[in-house]
């Protein structure tokens, strides 16, 4: 028996067991997903197929018109860790997302990155080509793997639960918000040592940007408004905070020159004159689970300031001195009595009381 068969009889007894775990936990569209990627992962060693369903950016045009490969290109994975990685995204996004969104919003996200992943794959390397003359770009260029959905999710967590602690490290604690440009520089790191191919960072990087975009401001919510304009969301909040001062000038400004042109539209804000306080402000994306999302934020954040305050009763308490009890018999002051006069009527005794 050939070393590539064993190794590909063992890569598929780890994968039925990753895989029959998986699956008995989730629903029907993560199973779904899950069963594509094994298929994909199976035609993976078939050179044929690999070039059938992978994206190529000159295949997409004549005289080839492979238009299926926009759709098929996330099921085909190369390697097993990519593989179990992508079963417990699935998993992950099917517990915490599916549940607040829905199923029929959870297939548009997958449509709408993966797709969108493919067209401006191809206007970037369609450029790369225009810079440099390498044919390589055009035909050698590979597109494949759920990379980009993996960033939607990651951004989606951003978008749901910013605040919480992933990991508390000495150098300080690394939160959702945080996850996003973390695992794009991981990524990167990993093509430049060789544990991935070059696609990955540049899939990963599309998914994060068009789902941001997506959910910044295009969602539909339940209370009929549009994307989520929160100030934890913006563009410069996935980047440290020593960065995001300029970042936020730059992203402002082009998103001042996009409604101009009438791509993105100026946000909607909604004044509630009725409401118990005297004027109440409503943003898109604000519905019930925003609202009260941001108010558990909100009281966390608050309770950890208060609980570094030490209380100020305990800061003014003064020490109380210790008396022993025969300084406390000696210092016994003596009561002297005292005497009362009663004015009584005339030819009545007059009477002191001691």
């Amino acid at each position: 028996m050939t070393m590539p068969l064993r190794k590909a009889i063992r890569n598929v007894c780890l994968l039925k067991h990753e895989a029959s775990s998986v699956l008995r936990s989730t629903n029907l569209t993560g199973k779904v997903i899950c069963c594509a990627i094994i298929f994909g992962y199976l035609l993976s060693f078939s050179e044929a197929a690999v070039k059938s369903l992978t994206f190529s950016p000159a295949y997409l045009f004549s005289p080839y018109f492979r238009i299926w490969t926009v759709v098929t290109h996330w099921m085909i994975e190369f390697h097993l860790y990519e593989v179990v990685a992508h079963f417990f995204i699935v998993h992950f996004c099917d517990k915490l997302i599916e549940p607040l969104w829905g199923k029929l919003k959870i297939v548009t996200f997958f449509a709408l990155v993966n797709i969108a992943v493919a067209i401006i794959g191809t206007i970037i390397y369609a450029c790369l080509y225009m810079l440099t003359l390498n044919l390589d770009y055009l035909f050698e260029i590979h597109m494949h793997g759920l990379s980009a959905y993996v960033a939607s999710v990651m951004v989606a967590v951003k978008q749901i639960m910013p605040d919480n602690i992933v990991v508390k490290t000495p150098a300080g604690k690394i939160m959702n918000r945080n996850i996003p440009l973390c695992v794009l520089l991981v990524s990167i790191l990993f093509w430049i040592v060789g544990l991935l191919e070059h696609t990955y960072p540049v899939m990963y990087g599309i998914g994060m940007l068009v789902s941001w975009i997506y959910l910044r401001f295009y969602q539909q919510h339940s209370n009929g408004t549009r994307g989520d304009l929160a100030d934890n969301f913006s563009f410069a909040s996935f980047f440290p905070t020593v960065l995001q001062p300029p970042i936020s000038v730059f992203s402002n400004l082009l998103f001042r020159c996009l409604v101009s042109v009438k791509i993105c539209k100026k946000p909607i804000r909604k004044y509630d004159i009725g409401a118990p306080s005297s004027i109440a402000i409503r943003l898109p994306g604000m519905d019930a689970q925003d609202a009260e999302r941001r108010r558990q934020i909100a009281l966390k954040a608050l309770g950890e300031r208060l609980g570094k305050q030490e209380p100020s009763w305990k800061q003014s308490k003064s020490p109380v001195p210790e008396i022993s009890p025969q300084e406390d018999y000696n210092q016994t002051i003596p009561l002297e009595p005292k005497q009362e006069e009663l004015n009584l009527p005339a030819g009545s005794v007059k009477l002191t009381i001691e």
